[in-house]
C-alpha cells in the first residue's frame, strides 16, 4: 500500500520533506475530486474491495488539501460524504473489518471538510456517542475521532484557536462520561460473572484505556496542566497583563469545576458498583474467590478510578485550585467518595488469613461428634463473617496494620563520576527537612589515587559550615598507598542537623599504572534514620485512594472553615476597621431584604443627644396650614417631638431601639 505510506507521510510533521512538499501543493480541483467519487461509486456497485480500499486512502490524503468553498466543491464533498456513510452503515459481513477501518479513518481525517460548522460536527459526534453501542461502524468511528481529538488537544494550549474545536461542549462531554462510567462498571462486574479462564484473560489485558476514557484524560490533563503551569509574564507587569492572567485562571477554574463535578459523580457510581461486586464475591462460594478479590484491585486501576481520579486529587491540592468556590461545590461528592473507598478498602483488607482460615484440628483423627462440631463451627463462622468484617472493635480503620510508604526513608545517593578524572571537582548539599541528624553510608569501592585527593564533609549548607571529617586515598597499593585517618568508613557516619555538604577535589594527575578501581571516587547514601525502610512496596490501591480523598477533603474543609480570603480593600481599610470610633457605632443590619438599625444597644453606654425625656408643649398654631393653600394638597409639617411615654410605647411595638450617638455629635443633631 504505497499510497497508504504517502498518507502517513503527509500526516507527519511539516519538517519532513514530503510533508512540506504536499503542503505547498495547490488544492485539488473539483473535477478531479468528482472523478475520484465516480471511481468509488463504480467500485461499490461492482463490489471491488481492492479499489474501494485504495480510494478510501486517497480520500484520507485529499481531504487534507481540498477547499470546499465553491458551490461545485460543496456538491462533491456532499457526494463523497454520502458514499462514505453508505459504506460505514453497511453490514460487516459485506465490506469486512479492513474497509470499515479505512472508512472511519477517512471520515476522521475529513471532519473539517465533510462537516462545515460547529452545529454539523456536534450533530455527528452526538450520533456516534449515543448510537455507538448499537452499531459497530459508529462505535469504531467514535473511537477513531476521539483518539485523534485527544492527540490534538494535548498539543494545544488553553485559549488557542484550535482548542475550541478539539474541546467538546458540556453535552458531548456528558455523553462521553456516561460511556466511560458504563465501561468501568462493566469491567468490574466481569470479575464476578465471567468464568475462571475468562477472568485470567481479563487480567492479562488490563489496564487498557478506551478511546472515551483517553479523551477525558486528555481534557482533564489539558485543563489541569494549564492551570498549574500558568506563569505570569515577568517582562510585562502592567495592570492589563495581571488582569488578563487573573481572568484566564478564573476561566480555567470554572472549566475544571464543571469537569471535576462530572468526574466525581461518575466515580461515585463506579465505586458503588465496586462495593456491590466486592460484597457479592465475599459472600459467594466461588472456588477462586481469593484470586478474584486480588485481581479486582488490578481491574479497578483500568477504570476511571485509576486513570482520572488520582490525577484530579493530586492537582486539586495545588494553590491555584485551593479556592472557596471549588471547596464549596466539591465537598459533598468528596465526602461520599471517602465513605465508599474507605468501606471497600476495609472490607478487602479484612479478607486476610486471620479472618478466613479455619483453625487446625486439636487431635489426630476426629470422631463423628467432633466432625459434627467442626461442621457446625464452620457454618457459624460463615454466618458471622460479615459481622466480624464490619465490627469496628476488631477493625478500627482501613489503614490499621498497613505501613504507609515513606519515600524519604530510602535516602538520597550522592556520588562522583566513576572513575574520577584529572582536576575533577564535585560539591553537593543534601537537605532533609525535619531531620535531627543524618546518617551517611559509604560504598565499599570508595577510593582516590592519593590521600590529598579527598572528600570533605561539612555539617551545613556550604563549605563555611562546621567541618565534620574528611576521607581520601586507597589501600590497593597504588598512588600514595595510604589513606586519611582510618580510611573510608565501613560503618554509618552521623552528622548532626538536617543538612550536609560534600566537597571532593581531584588534585593529582592520574599515573599510567593506576587502575580505575583506585580512582573510583565515592558514593554515599544519606538518610534521616539509621535503618533503611522497605520503600519498594506501597499501599493497596483502594486504601491509597481513600487516603488521598481524605487528605483532599480535609484541605477543602480547612478552606471552608477559613472562609474567603482577605481582599485588597479589606487590607487597605484595616486601620479603619481597628478604629475605636467605628467599633462603637450602631451599625445597620439587613433582615428580610430591608435595612434597619441594629436592635442591640451599644456595648458602651453613651449619653443621649436627643432629649426624649424632656416634656414638650406644642404651640396651638403649629398644625395650621399655611395661608393660600388649596384644599386637598400636601404641605410639609414641622418636626413633631412626641412625649417620652408615647415614644417608648412606639419603640416597644415596632421593636426598634432608639439611636445612640457620641457626645461630640450633640451639637450637629441639636
Amino acid at each position: 500500500m504505497c499510497i497508504h505510506q504517502l498518507n502517513l507521510l503527509a500526516a507527519s510533521s511539516n519538517t519532513l520533506p514530503l510533508g512540506a512538499l504536499l503542503g505547498k501543493q495547490h488544492p485539488i480541483e473539483a473535477r478531479h475530486f468528482s472523478c475520484i467519487c465516480d471511481i468509488m461509486e463504480k467500485a461499490m456497485v461492482n463490489g471491488d474491495t481492492c479499489i474501494i480500499r485504495c480510494i478510501l486512502v486517497v480520500f484520507q490524503v485529499v481531504f487534507k488539501f481540498f477547499n470546499p468553498q465553491s458551490e461545485q466543491n460543496r456538491e462533491s464533498v456532499r457526494r463523497s460524504g454520502l458514499l462514505l456513510w453508505q459504506l460505514l452503515m453497511a453490514p460487516m459481513d459485506q465490506i469486512g473489518a479492513e474497509i470499515q477501518k479505512e472508512v472511519c479513518l477517512a471520515i476522521s481525517s475529513g471532519l473539517n471538510t465533510l462537516y462545515q460548522g460547529e452545529a454539523e460536527l456536534n450533530k455527528l459526534l452526538k450520533l456516534v456517542l449515543t448510537e455507538g453501542e448499537r452499531n459497530s461502524g459508529l462505535s469504531q468511528l467514535r473511537d477513531v475521532i476521539l483518539t485523534n481529538l485527544a492527540d490534538q488537544l494535548q498539543k494545544n494550549r488553553f485559549g488557542s484557536e484550535e482548542e475550541d474545536y478539539y474541546r467538546l461542549n458540556d453535552e458531548l462531554l456528558h455523553c462521553i462520561l456516561k460511556t466511560v462510567v458504563r465501561e468501568s462498571c462493566l469491567v468490574i462486574t466481569k470479575c464476578q460473572t465471567v468464568a475462571r479462564d475468562d477472568f485470567q484473560k481479563l487480567l492479562s489485558t488490563v489496564p487498557v484505556v478506551s478511546p472515551c476514557l483517553r479523551y477525558l484524560m486528555a481534557v482533564q490533563n489539558h485543563l489541569l496542566s494549564n492551570t498549574i503551569l500558568i506563569r505570569p509574564d515577568d517582562s510585562d507587569d502592567s495592570d492589563n497583563s495581571i488582569q488578563g492572567e487573573t481572568m484566564k485562571v478564573q476561566e480555567l477554574q470554572c472549566s475544571i469545576l464543571s469537569l471535576a463535578t462530572k468526574i466525581l459523580v461518575g466515580c461515585d457510581e463506579v465505586l458503588e458498583t465496586l462495593q456491590q461486586v466486592t460484597t457479592a464475591l465475599i459472600n459467594s462460594e466461588i472456588v477462586d474467590r481469593e484470586t478474584r478479590l486480588k485481581g479486582l484491585e488490578q481491574v479497578t486501576k483500568a477504570t476511571m478510578l485509576g486513570h482520572l481520579l488520582p490525577v484530579l486529587l493530586t492537582s486539586l491540592m495545588h494553590p491555584n485550585l485551593q479556592t472557596l468556590t471549588l471547596a464549596d461545590a466539591l465537598m459533598p461528592q468528596l465526602v461520599q467518595l471517602v465513605l465508599y473507598t474507605s468501606q471497600t478498602a476495609l472490607v478487602l483488607k479484612t479478607q486476610s488469613p486471620l479472618f478466613t482460615e479455619e483453625p487446625p484440628p486439636m487431635g489426630g483423627s476426629l470422631g463423628l461428634g467432633a466432625k459434627a462440631c467442626a461442621a457446625e463451627d464452620k457454618s457459624t463462622m460463615r454466618m458471622f463473617t460479615d459481622i466480624r468484617i464490619l465490627d469496628e472493635r476488631e477493625e478500627p480503620g482501613f489503614l490499621t496494620g498497613l505501613k504507609i510508604p515513606a519515600p524519604w526513608a530510602a535516602g538520597k545517593t550522592v556520588e562522583t563520576v566513576h572513575p574520577v578524572r584529572d582536576n575533577y571537582k564535585f560539591k553537593e548539599t543534601v537537605h532533609i527537612p525535619g531531620a535531627r541528624c543524618l546518617y551517611l553510608r559509604f560504598d565499599s569501592r570508595c577510593s582516590s589515587q592519593y590521600d590529598y585527593d579527598k572528600l570533605v564533609i561539612y555539617a551545613g549548607p556550604n563549605t563555611n559550615s562546621r567541618k565534620v571529617t574528611e576521607y581520601g586515598g586507597n589501600t590497593l597499593g597504588y598512588g600514595s598507598r595510604s589513606v586519611l585517618g582510618t580510611g573510608w568508613p565501613k560503618d554509618l557516619v552521623k552528622v548532626e542537623g538536617d543538612t550536609v555538604t560534600f566537597s571532593f577535589e581531584m588534585r593529582s594527575g592520574r599515573e599510567h599504572n593506576t587502575p580505575d578501581k583506585a580512582m573510583w571516587g565515592f558514593s554515599c547514601t544519606v538518610r534521616a534514620q539509621e535503618s533503611s525502610e522497605d520503600v519498594s512496596g506501597g499501599l493497596p490501591f483502594l486504601a491509597d485512594l481513600a487516603l488521598g480523598l481524605s487528605v483532599l477533603a480535609c484541605s477543602m474543609l480547612r478552606i471552608l472553615y477559613n472562609g474567603p480570603e482577605v481582599t485588597r480593600e479589606e487590607e487597605a481599610c484595616q486601620v479603619l476597621l481597628c478604629s475605636k470610633l467605628l467599633q462603637r457605632c450602631q451599625w445597620q443590619v439587613e433582615a428580610n431584604g430591608a435595612i434597619s438599625p441594629a436592635l442591640t444597644p451599644s456595648p458602651s453606654p453613651l449619653p443621649l443627644t436627643i432629649e426624649e425625656d424632656r416634656e414638650f408643649t406644642y404651640p396651638s398654631d403649629v398644625l395650621i396650614p399655611p395661608p393660600g393653600l388649596m384644599p386637598g394638597t400636601y404641605f410639609d409639617l414641622p418636626r413633631i417631638r412626641l412625649p417620652p411615654g408615647i415614644m417608648g410605647r412606639l419603640r416597644e411595638v415596632s421593636g426598634r431601639a432608639r439611636p445612640q450617638f457620641r457626645p461630640s455629635i450633640n451639637i450637629i443633631v441639636v
